[in-house]
């Protein structure tokens, strides 16, 4: 089993590769770290690539890159996968920051990219309307949840922090509450959002302001989810994907421990991993998510 230790970077297709540097440049508070015919690296300002774009028909996301142990070998990771009959490849090369991944595909067909090491990009301290820590996580709506949360936890060595229902399933890798989301509501198997960490609410409320000076609306938020508890608002970029930006999600520091760090918006105290009804609310407050959301 490959044990992830963090989200690297998600690599999504556009058919406007310009306007989509402009936003997450200009908008977004990302910095481009390099550019090729067809694609586009994006990183924090703080030097972490989150982001590579490449030019494509339709806007989707098709891979995903996650940092395993640095000690881990990725050759015999490759023989790993190979004795649960998944077939893998060695690329080297595959961005500016990252020259060696084992690349395989989860059972939605999303493309997955294992590194062990990767490059910082320089520190970029050109002034923004916000700034991402991070890339926290994706969620996605797919067909078979108990298949790909399988692949996930079998395969790559995620952990089960939540599941509202049988429906939807909230996985870590790290201490982080999640770092991919999975539903199985909606008709497509497709990315839901992808979201980014901000320092505080502070920065939650200069993101807010920033956003709607230039036109990009809250569809929801500011807000407090009740499963992982984070504050979050989410908008929409230029190619209609959701986008989060969040602060405050739940920690477990300690695996052992078994709960979250406690806090006091949490329903339990400790706050374990659990089932959480159907009825759950999407948000503690801050209102319900629009119709269609979820789709």
């Amino acid at each position: 089993m490959i044990n992830v230790r963090r989200i690297g970077h998600a690599t999504l297709e556009t058919p406007d590769l310009d306007r989509q540097i402009e936003y997450y440049t200009q908008i977004f508070g990302l910095a481009l770290t390099g550019r090729e015919k067809g694609r586009a690296f994006l990183s924090t300002r703080l030097g972490q690539q989150t982001v590579v774009l490449e030019q494509g028909d339709q806007p989707r996301c098709t891979k995903i890159a996650f940092e395993a142990d640095p000690n881990d070998d990725l050759t015999a990771l490759s023989r790993a996968l190979s004795d649960k009959s998944i077939t893998a490849k060695r690329r080297s090369d595959a961005t500016p920051a990252i020259s060696d991944v084992l690349a395989f595909s989860d059972p939605k067909g999303t493309e997955i990219e294992i590194f062990t090491s990767a490059k910082m990009a320089p520190f970029d301290a050109a002034p923004s309307g916000f700034t991402p820590l991070k890339l926290g996580h994706l969620a996605f709506n797919v067909a078979d949840i108990q298949k790909v949360v399988s692949f996930y936890t079998d395969v790559l060595g995620f952990r089960i922090s939540d599941w509202r229902s049988d429906f939807f399933a909230f996985l870590r890798c790290g201490p982080d509450h999640h770092t991919i989301n999975f539903a199985s509501h909606g008709a497509h198997e497709k990315m839901h959002h992808i979201a980014f960490e901000l320092k505080d609410w502070a920065e939650i409320q200069r993101a807010c302001d920033f956003l709607g000076r230039h036109n990009y609306h809250l569809v929801w938020g500011p807000g407090r989810h009740v499963i992982g508890h984070n504050v979050f608002i989410y908008h929409k970029n230029p190619d209609g994907q959701i986008m989060e930006l969040y602060c405050e999600l739940d920690q477990m520091k300690q695996e052992s421990l078994g709960y979250f760090e406690p806090r006091p918006w949490h329903q339990d105290q400790p706050q374990n991993p659990k089932v959480w009804p159907t009825d759950t609310l999407g948000s503690y407050w801050g209102g319900r998510a629009p119709p269609g959301f979820g789709d």
